[in-house]
């Protein structure tokens, strides 16, 4: 008799709500049906094996940007390739289960303009292949838990290190997770990574410096003469500063109700910084009108340096020092297919001569969780800056068509001390649109773009911005 065991580690859920974090975003952490990972059980090895399940996903992505600006930059770029992966995991015994995953992508050669886009290949506009997975999973329900483990090569994704899945591979880690759901409404999460392979959005960041550390890559770039390449592991402290750490250790307490929650997340960066995240939310029905559901929600960051101050060795220097806060908060509404919002935050600001990190919110490994990022930008995590966004979105499910459409604007007073260019107002707006067609099952189709404007400025007026449109099509099987 087949049998099926129901773990409620929700791994496919946590990466749909993080893979997708950059631009437009209205998703809450509660009020969600969770659907859980099946594990079909096994009664030997053989039946491990035959019994297993292929997944994966198709991806191709064609991006087009033309730089603008009064820096004079009018390179016009674009990339056109094809990707994806390949995942197998054995059906579970005694607990016991085993995946691998393989991720490709492959430049297709179709460019229409003479400089080709970074963000799409491996470092160098190379085609690359990786392990991106390959683990031991545990799962305790033959004990009567609701708690799983997993052990090895993952996409790792939590609220300040993550997949960061926004162009065609994503970073993977080397990782030990142990997640609980034990206690109703709790989820526990304790976990170990030491390794990273930076995925290809990596390679916007090639030069690194401030503005890579403070939005999920390394402050010493991707790059050939780094050493540090997308798709290829390497220890933590080896990536952002070249020097060797035991990685980052991560304690993880959500709490999900009906209308409420909070999560309180603390990663210790051995040798580099300590990170406390927290955030929390509420939404409840209009008095007015019950369909109308307005919705509340807060987060905050502060980090402090530890241990041996390794960010002293980064091409950044200074002393190593970080002592930062940053808060935000975001109000709206969704009204059946309609959905709004506005978001604030602010990051503490540096003294003149401080370390450009010191007041900055430094995330080296992915993690992008901030309300006000665009779908490029991601100043606000630099020390000083003050950002603003609004969004709306509008999915026209309710008139039999699976299509969404969104749109956002930004805006990043970024400040002097900042250490990225001279004080300023930088924005950004943007749209994304997502059509499911009926006649092909799990086709999405995507067309989004983003225009930021002044996104650096070295001295007034040498300003640098672009307009970037994107198609993407996925498929998943």
């Amino acid at each position: 008799m087949k049998k099926i065991a129901l773990s409620m580690f929700v791994t496919a859920l946590v990466t749909s709500v993080y893979a997708d974090y950059d631009g437009v975003n209205i998703k809450l952490k509660h009020g969600i049906t969770e659907t859980p990972e099946v594990h079909v059980l096994s009664d030997d090895i053989k039946d491990m094996f035959l019994k297993g399940t292929t997944s994966g996903q198709i991806r191709m992505f064609y991006v087009d940007r033309q730089y603008q600006g009064g820096s004079g930059a009018d390179t016009y770029r674009d990339a056109t390739v094809l990707g994806g992966h390949l995942k197998y995991e054995t059906a579970t015994l005694n607990g016991i289960r085993l995946a691998a995953a393989f991720y490709t992508v492959q430049d297709l050669g179709v460019q229409q303009h003479t400089a080709q886009s970074p963000a799409l290949l491996g470092t160098g506009y190379k085609s690359y292949s990786i392990l991106g997975e390959g683990y031991l999973g545990y799962n305790f329900s033959e004990y009567g838990l609701k708690s799983d483990a997993k052990l090895g090569y993952q996409r790792y994704d939590s609220l300040m290190m993550g997949s960061d899945d926004a162009r065609t591979l994503p970073n993977t880690f080397r990782a030990y997770k142990f997640v609980s759901k034990d206690v109703k409404n709790i989820t526990v999460q304790i976990a170990h990574v030491d390794r990273i392979a930076y995925g290809t959005f990596a390679n916007i960041y090639s030069a690194g410096g401030i503005l890579a550390a403070t939005s999920g890559y390394t402050s010493r770039g991707v790059n050939a003469s780094t050493g540090v390449s997308t798709g290829e592991y390497l220890n933590l402290g080896l990536a952002t500063t070249g020097k060797k750490t035991a990685g980052v250790t991560n304690i993880q307490l959500k709490y999900t109700a009906k209308n409420f929650h909070i999560d309180v997340s603390n990663d210790y960066a051995w040798n580099l910084y300590n990170t406390l995240y927290a955030d929390a939310g509420v939404s409840w029905n209009c008095l007015l009108n019950s369909d109308v559901k307005p919705f509340v929600k807060v987060q905050m960051i502060k980090q402090n340096s530890v241990g041996k101050k390794y960010m002293q060795y980064s091409p950044l220097g200074g002393s190593g020092e970080v002592d930062s806060f940053y808060w935000a908060g975001k109000i709206g509404a969704k009204y059946e297919g309609f959905a709004t919002y506005i978001a604030y935050s602010q990051a503490s600001s540096n003294n003149a001569g401080d370390d450009a990190y010191k007041n900055a919110i430094l995330t080296q490994f992915g993690g992008m969780p901030a309300y006000t990022q665009g779908m490029v930008t991601r100043h606000m995590f630099l020390a000083g800056t003050k950002a603003t966004k609004v969004a709306a979105v509008y999915n026209f499910k309710q008139h039999g068509v699976n299509l969404s459409t969104a749109a956002y604007y930004c805006s990043f007073d970024t400040d002097a001390n900042s250490g990225y260019g001279v004080a300023r107002t930088a924005t950004e707006a943007g749209f994304d649109i997502k059509y499911y067609p009926k006649a092909v099952e799990k086709l999405q189709l995507r067309f989004r773009g983003n225009f930021p404007r002044k996104f650096a400025e070295t001295t007034p007026g040498s300003d640098t911005g672009w307009n970037e449109y994107r198609l993407i099509a996925n498929y998943n099987f």
